[in-house]
């Protein structure tokens, strides 16, 4: 077959309208695609991300005092002995916010006294249990022993630091770069020193959705909300979950008639909630991308359909002095592969664009290129898939079609 192109662009520049019209289209397309797709894919892998926790065999409980005979310390100790005791649970601790919830504590530590330190780290209230608790992999040193566990901070001693510390792995390697984390001090706001006897990974914080997610340290402290109230986590055997729950619950609010527990939830269900917004946005963006590629096929389509139709005299006398059948449909796909090359180019420009604009106002990643490769072929071949149809029903025409008068 001969790809003469020149008769094809002549006779598009010669009805323009409709061809442009649906390159703009096609230009629109691929910048709401490649985009959408990039954002959409930026979406999936941080809610894919390993915890490093053991999410769906947990549930969080909440043991608010609300009497003045309400006694948190006998109480914490009450409710993990028989948390721990419980047929089906593996392990249990209070802790002082619920991990993946986006609610926490965050503090600055570094690793000289006094320094004007610029991040923030997530930290977690723990006793002895709680990496077991929550199902975090110990990697290097030592966990926290029972004698090393401090009572909860009351109102004299609010800003009072732990002795030890547990960190992850990445706040390790943000506060000592690669050298050996394990012995040395680190240092609060208020210059007082903890060593790190420990080193966890991987291991997500409270808000999954921050930049440094997993720059999370542990204490050695038994927790208690305004001396009143606690979270337990509560870990269990795989397929338990549920069933422990309302044992666990039904008993604890009947156990002490000062306090009420105030919500029993899984923390799968505070994960979710948390990539709530990430999930909906990467299904909208899927739904009004898969929506606007096919107004755009039906936009080629249409065009494709138009021209064979305004043309089936000339298409008739092209058969009638030789033209074969694959000769027309050539020219009908060489026509709007031109179209959709001119809308390409366009696409292009507007794709890197927009990438641009969304990288300096949300704090986005730049465009990868290969996903405007991708999108540039994908959109290539269906808008040649597009016009197939209406190609093969042009190589129908029968030459006779030529004798008559249109």
């Amino acid at each position: 077959m001969n790809l003469n192109v020149r008769p094809v662009l002549t006779a598009l520049l010669r009805n323009r309208t409709g061809a442009i019209l649906v390159a703009m289209q096609i230009a629109i397309a691929l910048a709401v695609l490649v985009n959408a797709l990039y954002i959409t894919t930026q979406r999936i892998e941080r809610m894919r991300r390993p915890t490093g926790i053991d999410v769906d065999n947990i549930f969080v409980m909440y043991s608010g005092g609300f009497t003045a005979h309400f006694n948190i310390a006998s109480t914490l100790q009450q409710d993990l002995d028989y948390l721990r005791a419980l047929d089906g649970v593996v392990s249990a601790t209070a802790i002082n916010a619920i991990p993946l919830s986006n609610g926490g504590s965050a503090t600055n530590i570094t690793t000289t006294p006094k320094a004007q330190g610029q991040d923030n780290y997530n930290y977690f209230d723990i006793d002895e249990h709680g990496l077991e608790a929550l199902g975090v992999q110990l990697v290097a040193g030592r966990n926290f022993r029972h004698d090393e566990i401090q009572p909860p901070l009351g109102k004299a001693d609010a800003s009072r630091f732990v002795d030890q510390v547990i960190l992850s792995r990445a706040a390790a390697v943000h506060l000592f770069g690669h050298d050996n984390p394990l012995g040395k001090p680190v240092y609060d706001s208020l210059g007082q020193v903890a060593t790190v006897i420990g080193i966890v990974d991987p291991v997500l914080g409270s808000w999954p959705a921050n930049d440094h997610p997993d720059d999370v340290f542990f204490e050695p402290r038994l927790s208690a909300r305004a001396g009143v109230g606690s979270y337990y986590v509560v870990r269990t055997q795989p397929g338990r979950r549920d069933a422990v729950m309302r044992v666990a619950e039904e008993h604890l609010s009947h156990a002490n008639p000062d306090r009420v527990i105030t919500f029993n939830r899984t923390l799968a269900a505070f994960r979710d909630l948390t990539y709530l917004g990430d999930r909906t946005m990467s299904i909208y963006l899927l739904t009004v991308t898969c929506c606007l590629i096919a107004v755009t096929c039906f936009g080629i389509f249409a065009l494709a359909t138009f021209n064979v139709s305004t043309r089936t005299k000339q298409i008739g006398t092209r058969r009638a002095v030789g033209a074969r059948r694959a000769d027309i449909i050539q020219y009908f796909l060489i026509e709007n592969g031109l179209t959709t090359s001119a809308g390409i180019l366009v696409g292009c420009a507007l794709a890197l664009g927009a990438g641009y604009w969304l990288s300096l106002e949300y704090a986005l990643p730049r465009l990868n290129l290969y996903y405007l490769v991708g999108g540039v072929l994908a959109l290539w071949g269906i808008g040649q898939l597009a016009a197939w149809q209406p190609a093969r029903r042009a190589a129908a025409v029968s030459p006779a079609v030529a004798t008559r008068t249109v």
